[in-house]
């Protein structure tokens, strides 16, 4: 479908977009459009439909993301997220937190991460805090095991089980119910009550009462690539969860893949909340660097705060689903 190219800080991306482009064989926006125009696929539609609040600039990433997956002939979902990144980074602003970070590459190598077999489950840590983790787990329930050998189990754990169960009957996801022993250690499921049919219901949502709780539910679940949150309760729970199960999952020998989602400049709960650039440490950033392997910036949920950050208008945690799914129809279209 032809759009006219018209995006949020056009005049401060477009010299690096057009870079990447060029560097892929693709004169500019509107021959990218065009070659997704050409595999079928629509990029724009898709992150639109994720994320409906998004930013015009995060729908021409993915557009430029998948044009040049699609020129490279990335056959495998896995590949053509880590070429949809180069792409999502081309649309960082120079000298920004986002691209300091490399925040571009890094969703592209996360997708691809859960487009290979090798990764079994994944968490949206703290997820049921966030509406904008359940569009994240939505769009990978619907569009990751279509390209995998075995299907990708994806699972919410957040803090507050009422929480859990009211995002689970709002989404259509399978909510659990647990209960923790904290003399043995020992965690039991009570009930699991799925609230549809299909993919949705594969996702399943649990609610920790905390930290020790939390911890024993990544256990359950053997999850070893999560993504956390930095909404409701970041220093109360998903950072002290991601860092004491790192610490276990690295001491039973077994490999855990931890991204920190959120943070930025002068984030919650610090002094210095009026500080500018990569070097500004909020409490809540902080807390990410102490245990994530990669670290995004701006909210995991709301597009103006990723965008500020010098990065695209849309939510970290529904990205992460965007960016999959279009690797999946990149893939799909180039099979045909």
């Amino acid at each position: 479908m032809m759009r006219k190219v018209n995006y949020e800080s056009q005049d401060r991306r477009e010299k690096q977009v057009l870079a990447a482009l060029n560097a892929a064989g693709i004169k500019d926006v509107e021959e990218a459009n065009a070659i997704c125009d050409k595999y079928g696929i629509d990029p724009y539609k898709t992150c639109e439909e994720t994320q409906q609040i998004c930013f015009e600039n995060a729908k021409w990433a993915y557009v430029v993301g998948a044009a040049i997956a699609l020129k490279k002939g990335c056959k495998n979902a896995a590949d053509a997220a880590e070429a949809i990144g180069l792409g999502l980074q081309a649309f960082c602003i120079p000298g920004s937190v986002a691209d300091d970070r490399k925040v571009g590459l890094g969703h592209g190598n996360l997708a691809a991460r859960l487009l290979r077999d090798e990764t079994k489950c994944f968490a949206f840590l703290a997820g049921h805090e966030s509406f904008a983790a359940a569009e994240g787990a939505i769009k990978i329930a619907g569009a990751a095991n279509k390209v995998r050998k075995e299907p990708l189990r994806v699972i919410l754990n957040g803090l507050g089980k009422d929480a859990a169960k009211i995002i689970s009957r709002i989404n259509g996801f399978t909510y659990v119910r647990t209960e923790f022993d904290y003399f043995t250690g020992e965690l039991k499921v009570v009930e699991e009550t799925p609230y549809s049919d299909g993919e949705r219901a594969k996702v399943k949502c649990y609610g920790a009462d905390d930290v020790r709780e939390g911890v024993a539910i990544m256990w359950k679940e053997g999850v070893d690539v999560s993504i956390t949150g930095n909404s409701t309760n970041p220093t109360r729970f998903q950072h002290p969860v991601a860092g004491t199960y790192k610490k276990e999952r690295l001491a039973a020998g077994k490999p855990y893949f931890s991204v920190a989602s959120g943070g930025g400049t002068g984030r919650t709960l610090h002094p210095d909340n009026m500080a500018a650039g990569p070097a500004s440490y909020g409490m809540t950033d902080t807390m990410g660097r102490m245990h994530s392997d990669a670290q995004f910036a701006g909210s995991s949920s709301v597009p103006a705060h990723v965008e500020m950050m010098g990065y695209l208008g849309m939510g970290n945690n529904p990205m992460v689903g965007c960016t999959v799914a279009v690797a999946v129809d990149v893939a799909q279209a180039l099979a045909k």
